[in-house]
């Protein structure tokens, strides 16, 4: 049985060694993607917010434009 255990430690040590760098890289990962997904969805909040003020924008211009205009004081 001693022969064994000691056949088995290298393995043992191996497989825990690979299962933590593949644990390591899933938490990367996922952090990663959480970054990912923060970042996208900001983007799509400030492209609304543009778009938004653009539409504002161009109906101000808008209305100006119809406004009479006054004739001067004589």
């Amino acid at each position: 049985m001693t022969a064994h255990s000691k056949a088995a430690d290298p393995a043992v040590s191996l497989f825990s060694r690979t299962q933590t760098q593949s644990m390591s890289l899933n938490r990367i990962m996922s952090e990663r993607d959480a970054v990912s997904e923060a970042r996208e969805a900001k983007t799509a909040r400030l492209r609304e917010l543009r778009l938004e003020k653009e539409a504002d924008d161009i109906a101000a211009a808008a209305a100006l434009a119809v406004q009479p205009k006054r004739a001067g004081k004589r």
